[in-house]
């Protein structure tokens, strides 16, 4: 259990303030999106501190994101905060692992930089069987997916484990440190996964047991809950919380069909933004950190909807059409 007070985040939080006025704002997308040529749209990314794109934007924009973890986790009271956001990278180069190995081909194109763990260590060490500098949970995780994935030989079944395995480490994180704040977003994210999964698998028709097993424990809204609902029902489980108008696009998919699955998938992430953000009531605390780190998180994949956008021709309604709420 943390014993860190807001107070010990007063710094910090001062710091992240001035820090935001640099975030992509919707006046700045805009103009990313209506820039007459990709290097007109990168130097808006120059006014929001990105550095040179000589290396190739995926390069400019995994730099950027390990410099904001290692700048909050020297920075921060308590370092854990950004391992918060640092955990699906792991989980996703754990999957890619796996598989690769299953298939006997090479994984390294595929791992992602920003985990807790170099990736290329984590490969390697992998493949010395040494993971001793990884959680025990991770580890475990790894080696019961590859005992699924090996048995079965169906991924899916090793990526529900180490699904689960993840947003369990990300709760017991989340509690240890005491916040209160923290533990909702966990719970949130959780109910997030857990619609996006029944509405998937109610449209393709499978539900029963294959929707009980792939549902996540912890949310706000029980998994028993969620595996009873059917049609408006779902819509009905979610219609007290944050994840209200999201639920409702959803059930209409699962009803008819009918219905945007990019408007179901934006309401999704939206409330997500819309809880983080709250932190920017809060003057000074962990909360200042934890919505900061979100933020940059939100906005890294603005860019990359923005300029995917671009490469494909798409008109600028279009794109606009995908891209999250900002942050601020």
């Amino acid at each position: 259990m943390s014993h860190r007070k807001d107070t010990d985040y007063l710094s910090i939080s001062t710091r992240i303030r001035a820090m935001e006025n640099r975030l992509l704002t919707k006046e700045r997308m805009d103009r990313m999106i209506e820039a007459r040529d990709t290097g007109e749209a990168m130097k808006v990314l120059t006014e929001c501190g990105y550095p040179d794109s000589a290396g190739g934007l995926e390069q400019v924009l995994a730099q950027a994101r390990a410099e904001v973890f290692r700048d909050m986790e020297s920075s921060s009271p308590d370092p854990r905060l950004t391992e918060i956001f640092q955990l699906k990278y792991d989980y996703h180069n754990a999957k890619v692992i796996l598989k690769a190995q299953a298939m006997e081909i090479a994984p390294e194109r595929l791992l992602l930089p920003g985990g807790r763990y170099d990736p290329a260590q984590l490969l390697e060490g992998w493949r010395r069987e040494e993971l001793r500098d990884c959680s025990e949970p991770f580890r475990q995780a790894m080696g019961r997916a590859q005992t699924a994935l090996a048995e079965s030989r169906d991924p899916q079944q090793a990526d529900l484990i180490l699904d689960r395995a993840c947003y369990e480490e990300m709760a017991q994180l989340a509690k240890s440190l005491g916040s209160a704040y923290l533990q909702g977003y966990v719970r949130l994210q959780v109910d997030v996964a857990n619609l996006r999964a029944a509405v998937r698998v109610h449209r393709m028709g499978k539900e029963g047991d294959f929707l009980r097993q792939v549902l996540l424990p912890g949310g706000n809204v029980s998994e028993q809950a969620i595996a009873a609902a059917r049609g408006e029902a779902l819509g009905e489980v979610f219609r007290s919380g944050a994840l209200a108008q999201a639920a409702e696009l959803g059930a209409k998919l699962t009803q008819t069909g009918s219905g945007a699955l990019t408007a179901f998938e934006k309401a999704c992430d939206d409330a997500v933004t819309a809880y983080l953000a709250s932190a920017r009531r809060i003057p000074f605390g962990e909360e200042t950190v934890i919505g900061y780190l979100y933020a940059k998180e939100l906005e890294l994949t603005a860019i990359r909807t923005i300029f995917a956008g671009r490469a494909a021709g798409l008109d600028g309604d279009t794109i606009r059409a995908r891209l999250r709420e900002t942050y601020i």
